[in-house]
């Protein structure tokens, strides 16, 4: 269980003499509302976060819960004279909270939440819950067993069951209602009685009831509206609910539906001992129940509030109503309105203060100060990029832009080599200080223009701004005249953003599609199980319900927009076209559309996800002795059977399969805060220079250069090749379109299974048949307790894998299991799932190989320094995807190709590519790196300008 802290801010409603200042986050007074004595009284309103939830003990200890807007959720507590704002420690939306005792409550919400507040805490109980299920409704028995149910995206209902602080699964009626498509409902809410009876309720007219602990049983409803909400009644239950219209049934083994005139759906219900009760829901609708009868209680709603979602009776009488904008996606405007003794209103909090210039990070201000002044910018470009959105084609191209410049300026000063776009020759007393200034000029105005209005670029231009004051440079002075380092810098920089400013890439437009590219197939539902292609051989973008980019920034959800379109067009460093209208690099055939060819490659990524399971034993040897040494486009090598540094052989590195999987789709993925491919390989060769064995001799001959002659060498031709890699890559991707594997997968899997004819949901087009990895759920298997958790879809083809993103990925992982093979995901955030452009060929593939080719070139040998290089990962810390790895886990190589190829099969274990994206990407990659290095050797050489 992980424990949250709190912090708890207190607002009491007092009264201010004087014009005192109010100081930054005191909670602000507002008047109380002088409702009539039986009418409604607004205790807050318009509130930045709806309010979802009330309930309590007391009219001393009422709870009011709601959405998260940014800062974690909204909760406060009433303790019959103040209110008290708490924070959980934790994120996400809270839809129900059920109190057990005085200052003790449970809560649910999104990410499988069940918080528990007790002594003052919160704590996050361990739920097993996935991040895209979210509890709707949560309620504790006296005894303290706990009940707590919910679904996914309007399907996946499930009840979860606590006792004696043991969370378990409970199986679902088989006779239990569902959605027209044949889905599960959700289930919306829970209560129950001190006679042992459990209601649940939820889509689709659902009622389930578990008497004395019992199994679930389905309760005829006599409707298929949305039931919300159920309370305890007098012989039974009263339940809210409806779609189109409100409805309330009131019953236990049979329900009468008590349908109110003209009333909209209605979410909340509540009823005293006495039978008097409250219901609320849409439109700020409010009925009162007296008599035995329900009406409509006349009142003014504080403001245009979409839905009143929630009642509570207090053991006095006094009716508590919560609500807000909840019929929307939006979750503010939250309200709390009273019926009963006054009470103060709820303080606002005081306005946000606006925020202070942005500060650069002071250990990202000059995070390598020993180093060449190449390798400072190299850090300031690689801090840029992580702060932005990851598009690997932008970033390559400024990575060499950057770099190319650099080279100029260093080159400027050589009497041999030869610059790129610059070709000036100056002369200067001091060389060294001269072509700090010209690298740092060059590289701070060329930054700053193609940083300055990216995501983060406020913080990556403080920090352009601080690093080049603490080289006791001006950032004003953009003087151009003259030979002095800083207008030689300028004048380059000019020269870049000018030359450049119309290259394909569209850089005017934030880099959007210039090729009006629409999709064939429409966009993959991924909450929703399966999918519908025109062309199973084409890409298909995703439409998420909650969307992130790959390095964790959270975007507008909806339907991914490809990402590089364009960039084919883009202008390279070193490749050509063989005819004008020809690829850069003949990929030769994609993997097209015909099931049958892409089956094996599907099954293999199946393979890959179904071995991330943490609970597996399973080990292998992942040292170079055993791996890698793989010839072009293949994984058949077997590794080196001597380190030549050493003449030794490798020692075994022995790790679990599922932790190794992880660890390389993680490491690799270039995610969360990442510098994305090529940046990574920027990092790996300043890695390797940092080596204190390694020498610097270019082309691994002839006497050491300097560590600036090397770093600006290194820098032009490794991100030359990295930016052609870009344009081949997306070339290939824009013509060929090819497709990612969860199309595939889901496909196949919705087809059926193509093994056995004679069997159920065979089809031609379906998943082979492999035991352990896919199979048909039928009721042997089910009864057998295999497929358990699958009863209500016999007849389906199931796969072992990955289940999805655990909602708290601290302390939990999402485990492998059998899964409906149409509900298959990658192994990725939840947020991200697949990137937003063609699979067919992968760019992870193409950059890594172009960048171990130059490695290998320009050091003179394949080999990291040593024959070696490992990275290590510690236990339970490093994953960002859900927990682990479960041991110290070491990624080993010995040469670059190596860790290139582990590049490419990363992407094969994360989920998002298939072999022959990697395969032919690899090719793509070596003859952009070869390209490069050509081209690079005559500019180093004095050929390159006649």
């Amino acid at each position: 269980m992980v424990v949250g802290s709190i912090v708890v801010m207190v607002g009491v409603a007092i009264a201010c003499g004087g014009d005192a200042p109010i100081a930054p986050g005191t909670d602000l007074p507002r008047p109380v509302d002088d409702a009539a004595a039986d009418g409604l009284r607004t205790v807050a309103s318009d509130e930045p976060t709806a309010f979802l939830s009330v309930g309590g003990t007391a009219s001393d200890d009422v709870w009011v819960v709601g959405a998260d807007k940014g800062a974690g959720p909204a909760v406060v507590h009433f303790d019959g004279t103040r209110w008290e704002r708490l924070q959980t420690g934790q994120r996400g939306d809270l839809w129900w909270v059920h109190a057990t005792g005085h200052r003790q409550a449970y809560f649910g919400g999104s990410e499988g939440t069940i918080l528990r507040f007790e002594n003052g805490r919160f704590e996050r109980l361990r739920t097993r819950g996935l991040g895209k299920q979210t509890v709707f409704g949560v309620w504790a028995s006296p005894a303290g067993e706990l009940w707590a149910v919910g679904g996914a995206a309007g399907r996946d209902g499930f009840v979860w069951r606590m006792r004696d602080g043991e969370l378990e699964t409970v199986p679902l009626p088989r006779d239990l209602p569902r959605r027209p498509d044949g889905e599960v409902p959700s289930l919306l809410k829970v209560w129950g009685d001190d006679d042992g009876n459990v209601w649940i309720v939820g889509d689709r007219g659902t009622i389930l009831r578990s008497r004395d602990g019992g199994p679930l049983e389905v309760v005829p409803s006599g409707t298929t509206e949305r039931l919300f909400a159920v309370f305890g009644a007098v012989g039974g239950v009263t339940i809210a609910g409806g779609t189109g219209r409100g409805i309330l049934l009131d019953g236990a083994d049979s329900f009468v539906e008590r349908q109110p005139e003209g009333a909209a759906l209605l979410q909340g219900v509540c009823v005293s001992a006495d039978g008097a009760g409250w219901a609320v829901g849409q439109k700020g609708l409010v009925l009162r129940r007296a008599d035995g009868r329900w009406s409509d209680f006349a009142h003014r709603p504080p403001s245009a509030v979409e839905s009143l979602h929630s009642v509570w009776c207090d053991p006095t009488g006094a009716a508590w109503i919560v609500g807000g904008n909840v019929m929307s996606p939006r979750l503010d405007g939250g309200v709390i309105l009273h019926h009963g003794p006054g009470v103060p209103t709820l303080p606002r909090e005081a306005d946000v203060v606006p925020p202070t210039a942005p500060v650069c990070p002071e250990e990202a201000v000059d995070p390598a100060p020993t180093r060449s002044i190449a390798r400072r910018w190299n850090e300031q470009i690689l801090g840029a990029i992580r702060r932005d959105l990851p598009r690997p084609g932008v970033h390559a191209r400024n990575l060499f832009h950057l770099s190319a410049a650099m080279w100029d300026a260093w080159s400027a000063y050589s009497p041999v080599s030869d610059g790129w776009l610059s070709h000036e020759k100056v002369v200067a007393d001091d060389v060294e200080n001269a072509r700090r200034d010209a690298i740092s000029f060059a590289a701070y105005r060329i930054l700053t223009h193609r940083y300055g209005k990216a995501v983060g670029g406020s913080t990556s231009g403080a920090c352009f701004d601080a690093f080049l004051g603490r080289l006791g440079l001006d950032p004003t002075n953009d003087d151009e005249s003259g030979t002095s380092g800083r207008a030689l810098g300028n004048r380059i920089a000019r020269q870049y953003i000018e030359a450049y400013a119309a290259d394909g890439a569209n850089e005017a437009a934030d880099y959007a599609d210039t090729t009006s590219w629409q999709p064939k197939n429409p966009p993959l539902v991924v909450d929703e199980p399966g999918t519908s292609v025109v062309d199973l051989g084409e890409w298909q973008p995703l439409n998420l319900s909650i969307a992130a980019t790959q390095n964790g920034l959270v975007l507008p959800a909806g339907i991914q927009s490809y990402i590089g379109a364009q960039w084919g067009d883009v202008r390279p460093f070193a490749l050509t076209r063989s005819t004008p209208a020809g690829a850069y690099v003949d990929p030769g055939p994609p993997p097209g559309s015909d099931v049958a060819r892409l089956r094996p490659w599907a099954l293999e990524v199946l393979r890959r996800t179904s071995e991330l399971d943490v609970a597996s034993s399973e080990t292998f040897d992942a040292s170079p002795a055993a791996i890698g040494n793989n010839p072009l486009g293949t994984n058949d090598g077997r590794g080196h059977p001597i380190n030549p540094a050493t003449s030794a052989p490798y020692a075994a590195n022995v790790v679990k399969v599922g932790d190794f999987g992880r660890v390389l789709a993680e490491f690799w993925a270039d995610g969360p805060k990442s510098e994305t491919p090529p940046g990574h390989w920027n990092v790996i060769a300043n890695t390797v220079a940092d080596q204190p064995t390694f020498g610097r001799r270019l082309w691994g001959d002839g006497e050491p250069l300097d560590v600036l002659a090397w770093d600006v060498a290194i820098y032009f031709v490794l991100n030359g090749a990295l930016h052609d890699a870009a344009i081949a890559a997306w070339d290939v991707k824009r013509s060929l379109l090819g497709p990612r594997p969860i199309t595939l997968i889901r496909f196949m899997g919705g087809k059926g299974q193509s093994s056995a004819p004679s069997l159920t949901a065979y089809s031609a087009e379906g998943l082979p048949l492999v035991p352990g990895l896919v199979e048909l759920v039928s009721e042997e298997s089910v009864r057998s307790g295999r497929h358990a958790a699958l009863a209500p879809f016999v007849g389906e083809v199931a796969v072992r894998s990955w289940r999805g993103e655990p909602g708290d990925r601290v302390a939990d992982v999402g485990g492998v299991e059998w899964i409906r093979a149409v509900d298959w995901l990658p192994y990725q955030r939840r947020t991200f799932v697949t990137p937003a452009f063609p699979g067919f060929v992968s760019g992870h593939s193409t950059f890594s190989r172009a960048a171990a080719e130059v490695l290998t070139a320009v050091t003179g040998s394949a080999f990291f320094p040593g024959g070696f290089a490992e990275v290590e990962v510690k236990k339970d810390v490093y994953l960002t995807f859900e927990r682990g790895p479960s041991e110290t886990v070491r990624l080993q190589w010995a040469t670059y190709f190596d860790a290139a190829d582990q590049a490419g099969q990363s992407r094969i274990w994360g989920g998002i590519h298939i072999a022959p994206d990697d395969f032919v990407g690899r090719r793509i990659g070596r003859t952009a790196g070869l390209a490069a290095v050509d081209k690079a050797r005559a500019h180093f050489a004095g050929t390159a300008v006649p």
